[in-house]
């Protein structure tokens, strides 16, 4: 893949290997571009990072709904259209997860680390990147919401605008053969009976209040005195939930509709969902329960989950501050500070929430710079399109009451003519997406 354009001797700089730096890298080396990718680790890691790989998945092995007709589907089949390294990953190294695009996550980043490593354009440097991020040439600042003190200063300083934080707590992790199977059932929601890729811990009403009233009585682990206790709304610890009543856990993640108990042939009181967190199921993923409890407290609290008694723990649940800029006030239509045209932002660093929208805002981000360094003019994507919605919302001059990251959704999408019947604006607005990109690209001079 190549732009029908005299390539520069010119270098990109990319500060971050995750998802969004190396689909940013990944781009701008196909379309001809030399990129220096700065990657910290294994020299230094996050106090959310583990493993030396690039692209590594540090809350949840799913990448979410795989079906079109959701607005995070529709993002994946515009992604792979575009050429993206995480969705042929994703594709190569998938586990079961229902109607979830789920992966195995060692193996999805270490796929991601041998393309990108081996990419002739690519030079990855091992290192933590020193600012200043000025003067430095265009550049990609794609170092995730966990950033060194260092850049974000040093953004702060160039942008002149506050950091925000949030919580963005990760769910935990438990081994196969330490679950009782014969409390749980397989199956997936609303699918065929005794059928599917979950495990479901089924709860009667006695359980749950008991679960309910240990969880609200657990200890949680205290916030760093400059960590403020901002959550985003669709990863909240389960027991800020269970704050908020029995009827914030029964209608997520503990909801018990389309699913029924075999052995009871009735709907339980409430449900915990398992995802396998690898291919070959060795170890699940406890769906939606992210928290900020203390360890002796989820072992406490997390074997009251019928099934999970005798639960060994492969990793605990735990929090970490998320940072990121206020998008609207700070970006250009290019994902460029408006301060410093040179300095492109990626990935959460720039106020979206998602392993796919990272990865998206990403590959954009390498378009655009590669586009800069090739004397090409940079371009907005659809706006009728996934990507061009998630990118615009960033870009877009709007007042917000408070700008929180968010993931791609439909809202975010161009109004649908109201002559359209209701129930088929879903169709009419995804057909709209996928007529869009042909010609644009076409426009572009994008070739295959």
């Amino acid at each position: 893949m190549s732009l029908n354009k005299t390539n520069t001797n010119k270098a990109l700089t990319i500060i971050g290997g995750g998802l969004a730096g190396c689909e940013a890298a990944w781009r701008a080396a196909t379309l001809g571009l030399k990129v220096k990718l700065w990657e910290m680790k294994p020299q230094k890691y996050s106090p959310a990072h583990s493993n030396p790989d690039l692209a590594e998945l540090v809350c949840s092995n799913s990448l979410r709904a795989e079906d079109s007709s959701n607005a995070v589907g529709l993002l994946k089949e515009e992604l792979t259209l575009l050429g993206s390294i995480v969705m042929e990953a994703a594709l190569a190294h998938r586990v079961s997860a229902g109607r979830a695009l789920a992966v195995d996550r060692v193996a999805f980043s270490r796929y991601i680390t041998e393309k990108v490593e081996s990419h002739p354009n690519i030079e990855v440097i091992r290192q933590e990147f020193r600012p200043p991020l000025i003067d430095q040439g265009p550049l990609i600042v794609a170092c995730g919401p966990l950033a060194t003190d260092e850049v974000t200063s040093d953004l702060a300083q160039i942008t002149g605008s506050d950091h925000l934080n949030f919580y963005d707590a990760l769910a935990p992790i438990v081994e196969d053969d330490s679950l009782d199977k014969s409390k749980l059932f397989l199956a997936d929601r609303y699918g065929p009976p005794e059928e599917g890729d979950y495990l479901n811990a089924p709860f009667t009403q006695n359980e749950l209040n008991l679960f309910i009233a240990a969880l609200l009585e657990a200890d949680r682990a205290r916030a760093r005195p400059f960590e403020e206790e901002k959550y985003f709304e669709g990863c909240l610890p389960i027991e800020v939930m269970a704050q908020r009543g029995v009827k914030t856990l029964c209608f997520g993640p503990m909801k018990p509709v389309g699913l029924i108990d075999p052995k009871s042939g009735r709907r339980p009181a409430a449900i915990v969902q398992l995802r396998r967190e690898n291919a070959h199921g060795s170890h699940w993923n406890i769906v939606g329960f992210q928290t900020r409890l203390t360890i002796p407290a989820q072992e406490k609290v997390f074997r009251l989950i019928p099934g999970l008694e005798k639960v060994k723990f492969a990793r605990y649940g735990a929090i970490h501050r998320n940072t990121y800029l206020v998008a609207p006030k700070v970006l250009d239509d290019f994902q460029c500070l408006v301060k410093a045209p040179d300095i492109f932002i990626a990935g959460q660093l720039s106020g979206v929430e998602g392993y796919v929208e990272s990865a998206a805002q990403g590959l954009w981000a390498g378009e655009n710079a590669a586009r800069r360094l090739l004397g090409l003019a940079m371009v907005q994507a659809p706006p009728e399109t996934a990507l061009g919605s998630l990118v615009g919302r960033l870009t877009k001059k709007v007042k917000e009451v408070t700008f929180c990251p968010s993931n791609v959704n439909f809202g975010l999408f161009p109004p649908v003519d109201p002559q359209v019947p209701k129930k088929d604006q879903a169709a009419f607005r995804l057909e709209r997406a996928r007529k869009a990109w042909p010609s644009f690209l076409k426009d572009i001079n994008y070739a295959r």
